[in-house]
């Protein structure tokens, strides 16, 4: 088969491989960019939660508040703005692994880096949903009783383990290399797809 055919104009045009077409790299801007905002989405609501379990702090006496306990609670806050930068990894893993061009992306590598986008994307929503939860009752729970802090740190260690077990599964899926399969071709012979590496 041939890369290369004439159109009636006398232009060349490339031949596309069937797993190669020219929508592929939609799939893996999505990816990317389903990392980034659902990564964002987690760590904006554990923020925000988080936030407003450290400012209600404010309403309980001042005599029961430590000080040193009032700059521990800001560590839900800390962990849930890992999950966007876990989020953003992924997102530039893709984008820098993508190529435009004729017979440069194939379909395996955009739903390979779909997945991994929708995987760190979603495993921090969850992350950053469970701080949320956690951090806001947790923070104030350990200012009435501080012998709550420990178990509370588990708990929000535990939940921001799942942000990491997401990224570690995308950057595995992320790095699948499929443009071989870019050299593949219809024989117009034959009708069989070849391969020519």
């Amino acid at each position: 088969s041939q890369r290369r055919c004439t159109r009636a104009s006398g232009r060349t045009m490339e031949v596309l491989s069937p797993y190669c077409p020219s929508y592929a790299p939609f799939f893996g801007f999505m990816g990317a960019a389903l990392a980034l905002v659902f990564g964002n989405m987690g760590a904006a609501y554990g923020t925000w939660k988080s936030a407003v379990g450290l400012a209600t702090i404010a309403n309980l006496p001042s005599k029961n508040v430590q000080t040193e306990m009032v700059m521990k609670s800001i560590m839900p806050v800390i962990l849930s703005g890992v999950c966007g930068i876990f989020g953003l990894i992924i997102a530039v893993i893709i984008s820098s692994s993508m190529e435009g061009g004729a017979n440069k992306y194939s379909l395996f590598s955009g739903y390979a880096h779909l997945g991994a986008g929708l995987t760190v994307g979603l495993s921090n929503l969850a992350t950053g949903l469970a701080l949320g939860m956690a951090g806001e009752i947790g923070v104030q729970d350990s200012a009435r009783q501080p012998k709550l802090y420990i178990g509370m740190v588990l708990i929000w260690s535990f939940g921001s383990a799942l942000g990491l077990y997401g990224l570690i599964v995308a950057l595995i899926i992320a790095v699948k290399p499929g443009t071989e399969l870019c050299g593949c071709l219809i024989n117009d012979a034959t009708g069989l797809i070849e391969c020519n590496n």
